[in-house]
């Protein structure tokens, strides 16, 4: 049985570890980038942790080249280009850990690309049925009915 105070812990490792042991950054189904194209630099964070800030360098900062990335298609490349500009940075302090802030970083940067990728579905226009037309007939013929009766009565 393992102890409370390390159950968060090893459950944390568990659910990070598969990220990590791959060797592409899965965007989509479409858009798989390997790890060699992503540029690291890890630096002090600022925080809470004590000593341990200033002797760790657990701040993670990716950066990925769009534009002279081969892994993309022209269209994904475009696309990308269009919306996210030549390169995207992301940086991830919010941990004490430089590997979960690494982890957070991919995970930021995947969404980021995913966001950037993601195409609109356009809106097809819809006619109004003829009972939604009828309805809304009667719902008008009714109301006015109604402001009707409140009036003055006419004078006979």
């Amino acid at each position: 049985m393992v102890p409370a105070r390390y159950r968060r812990t090893v459950t944390e490792a568990h659910r990070t570890a598969p990220a990590r042991q791959s060797t592409h950054l899965v965007v989509s189904r479409s858009c798989r980038i390997p790890l060699e194209e992503l540029e690291w630099r890890f630096s002090a964070s600022g925080g809470p942790g004590g000593q341990h800030v200033n002797t760790a360098n657990t701040k993670a900062e990716v950066r990925f080249d769009i534009a002279g990335s081969p892994s993309l298609g022209p269209r994904q490349r475009a696309r990308l280009l269009e919306r996210l500009g030549p390169t995207v940075r992301v940086v991830a302090s919010d941990e004490r850990s430089q590997s979960r802030n690494r982890d957070l970083a991919m995970q930021r940067l995947a969404a980021r690309l995913a966001e950037g990728l993601h195409i609109e579905a356009a809106r097809v226009p819809t006619k109004p049925r003829r009972s939604a037309k009828l309805n809304r007939l009667d719902d008008k013929r009714r109301r006015g009915e109604t402001k009707r009766l409140r009036g003055r009565p006419a004078a006979d």
